[in-house]
């Protein structure tokens, strides 16, 4: 008997009850190949109530335990424990029509973002609970009072529903940076490819890695999701715009304070300049690009090209181009079979749908050069295939072809006469996750994205030097942006830690530096410090915010000035032409150079036997306010800003506030230094 797909709840799975069956049957999902029966899918029965407030209670506190950086560390641990089984997720895969390259896309880069974000967290956010977010802003004269932006997490669960075209990527983009924000995630996935993203789960679930609570799955309906959502929680959608559009205007969305993001169809557009002829780099780039949006994952990509816009004396070659290079390129059928180069779409509804979509295109304007809208017969009975289908608009101007997606291997070449016509061209699809230029006129490239890049999540640019490196139209980047505006649904997706400020929120806050330090984990000029051993004689487990050393004063002379200067060959005027450095309204007269300066300043501070301080390795922030001059005295004082231990090394990393200044107690320059420190007084083995 065909298995009814579980879901995973409250920390356990679970599946419906026969009584519930009964009642409310299952949905069946069939082998897009063969049409035979792989499961029956159903959330009849299942507390969605319970599982929410699960993931605001149990996962909210597991994940809240943990910092930024503790997250990123388990993302790489979920994404090696995948890697060695995702044999098990390629095999499933193939039941949802997928080549071997299309389950590579699925699977492997949704693997790739868990470790793209992995690293992200711990590159560009802090081993903290709470992120900064911009400088301090001084709200007093005597600097007693200031303020600071934070994002902290928020405090509900995040509801992530997946389209049916990418069963494991689509999980997993949307997974990662709620993760590594620190909020609790339910996975729904679509119906069909359910079964590869329960595995998927399944294998996380398995790695003993989850914290609790902290990822759930629920396999079937979640209609009645905003019935149960409150304010903190978010709602994230991908699919349909008419779909999107009827979520957004949920009474929880409009006064509920529910956060809802949508990823939506798109018809997005691939544009040739002018200059991109036959037999140029570019010509055919635009053509192999444009055939493998067609037919990877048998088109059923939101970033698929759907509009073909060309130079009107260029249409006929890039329609025979393209039909060249599928006959010679492309094989449909079951992707089992040596040589398939495109399996079939997600289920026969699809194809049907698409079919229907394609014949709206036809009535619209369309004519068929390729395919012939018809159903490809190869590959076992009830298999969902169907070859891939180009159509040419006359009038560039159809309103058919700039608001219809055949979500399948479909796309429509349109003429254009002038760059402007392009650009009007590519804004009549009313917003798109993706717009792409072939071109080598970087004149025409320039002008064409200033016009465009309002209208687009992303914009794409081939040319001949970046078509060998160029991951391509429809591949989003953990590290980009993916979504898009209007049509598109208006949201953002992926970017690097711009989505993991998706589930974060932004919160001004003000009080005293003493204040502050204490609430952001990192020291303020005002809060309190000590003054004892010194800091760099101390291992990060000793180490605290605060910790300051105040150097003795260095007086700085002209023989110190005038030997910096031929020593490093910096001979500019304001350090060795007394007359011209007077006349320059920024100097008294001959001055130090800043760098002189910084010099003398880590001689004053530093501690120079061996000890936990191992490595200088950089400096952030630098100003130079007050200019130095022969005589002037200097000293610094340099305290522990932000101690960042790592989590898989023997070391951490400590920014520190250093503040040079004169005899006169004036400012003479500001800037962190940053180092690296042993976790432990014993120095690390070499």
């Amino acid at each position: 008997m065909t298995r009814t797909l579980q879901s995973y709840v409250q920390g356990a799975w679970w599946q419906p009850a026969d009584a519930d069956l009964a009642a409310a049957p299952a949905a069946e999902v069939r082998d897009a190949v063969t049409g035979e029966l792989v499961a029956r899918v159903s959330s009849a029965g299942l507390d969605l109530d319970a599982a929410m407030t699960y993931a605001r209670t149990t996962g909210q506190a597991a994940l809240g335990a943990l910092t930024f950086h503790q997250r990123a560390v388990i993302l790489k641990q979920l994404a090696l424990a995948l890697t060695e089984r995702k044999a098990e997720l390629y095999e499933l895969s193939t039941r949802t029509g997928a080549t071997k390259t299309d389950s590579w896309v699925d699977i492997d880069g949704g693997i790739g973002v868990l470790f793209t974000y992995s690293g992200k967290g711990r590159r560009e956010l802090p081993n903290a609970r709470v992120q900064l977010d911009g400088p301090v802003e001084p709200l007093s004269k005597d600097g007693s009072f200031i303020g600071r932006h934070i994002r902290t997490t928020l405090p509900g669960v995040a509801v992530q529903i997946n389209a049916f075209n990418f069963p494991v990527w689509g999980a997993l983009e949307k997974l990662a940076p709620a993760f590594l924000a620190g909020m609790p995630t339910i996975i729904k996935p679509a119906t069909p490819g359910a079964y590869l993203t329960e595995q998927l789960v399944r294998i996380m679930v398995e790695s003993g890695l989850l914290p609790e609570g902290s990822v759930q799955l629920v396999t079937g309906s979640i209609r009645e999701v905003f019935a149960h959502a409150r304010l903190g929680d978010v709602v994230s959608f991908t699919g349909s715009a008419s779909t999107a559009e009827s979520l957004r205007l949920h009474p929880a969305v409009q006064t509920g304070g529910v956060i809802f993001g949508a990823e939506t169809d798109s018809i997005n557009a691939s544009v040739l300049g002018p200059d991109a002829v036959p037999g140029t780099p570019e010509f055919d780039g635009y053509v192999r690009q444009l055939v493998a949006e067609m037919t990877t994952k048998a088109g059923q990509k939101c970033t698929a090209i759907r509009r073909a816009i060309v130079p009107a004396p260029l249409a006929d070659a890039v329609a025979e181009a393209v039909a060249e290079r599928i006959a010679a390129k492309v094989v449909v059928g079951d992707p089992r079979t040596e040589g398939v180069t495109m399996g079939a779409l997600a289920s026969a509804e699809q194809r049907s749908e698409v079919l229907r979509q394609v014949q709206a295109l036809v009535d619209g304007g369309g004519r068929v050069l390729l395919g012939g809208g018809q159903e490809h017969g190869d590959g076992g009975a009830g298999g969902a295939f169907l070859d891939p289908i180009l159509l040419r608009f006359d009038d560039p101007t159809a309103a058919r072809v700039h608001d219809t997606e055949a979500f399948g291997p479909v796309s429509s070449i349109i003429a254009y006469d002038s760059p402007a016509e392009a650009a009007e061209l590519v804004a009549r699809g009313g917003g798109s996750l993706v717009t792409s230029v072939a071109s080598a006129d970087p004149e025409f490239v320039a002008q064409l994205t200033r016009r465009i890049a309002s209208g687009n999540g992303r914009v794409l640019t081939l040319d001949r030097t970046s078509a060998r490196a160029s991951t391509g139209h429809g591949s989003p980047l953990p590290n980009l942006v993916h979504g898009g505006p209007g049509r598109a649904g208006g949201g953002e997706e992926l970017g690097g830690v711009r989505s993991v400020f998706h589930y974060m929120q932004r919160t001004a806050i003000q009080g005293s530096p003493e204040m502050l330090t204490a609430i952001t984990g990192v020291w303020h000029a005002g809060a309190a410090t000590r003054e004892d051993v010194h800091p760099f004689r101390k291992s990060l487990q000793e180490l605290r915010i605060g910790d300051r050393v105040v150097s003795e004063p260095r007086e700085v002379t002209l023989d110190d000035i005038t030997h910096f200067a031929e020593f490093t060959g910096d001979t500019f005027y304001a350090h060795t032409d007394e007359e011209a450095a007077a006349a320059n309204p920024f100097f008294p007269g001959r001055v130090a150079h800043g760098y002189l300066l910084l010099s003398f300043a880590a001689g004053l501070f530093v501690s120079p036997e061996p000890g936990p301080v191992l490595a200088n390795y950089g400096l952030e922030s630098l100003r130079f306010i007050t200019p130095v001059s022969p005589g002037d005295r200097v000293r610094v004082a340099l305290t522990a800003k932000q101690i960042v231990p790592r989590e898989t090394d023997e070391y951490g990393e400590v920014h520190w506030d250093a503040v040079l200044t004169n005899q006169n107690d004036e400012t003479v320059a500001t800037y962190d230094v940053l180092t690296l420190v042993s976790k432990t007084p014993e120095p690390l083995a070499g």
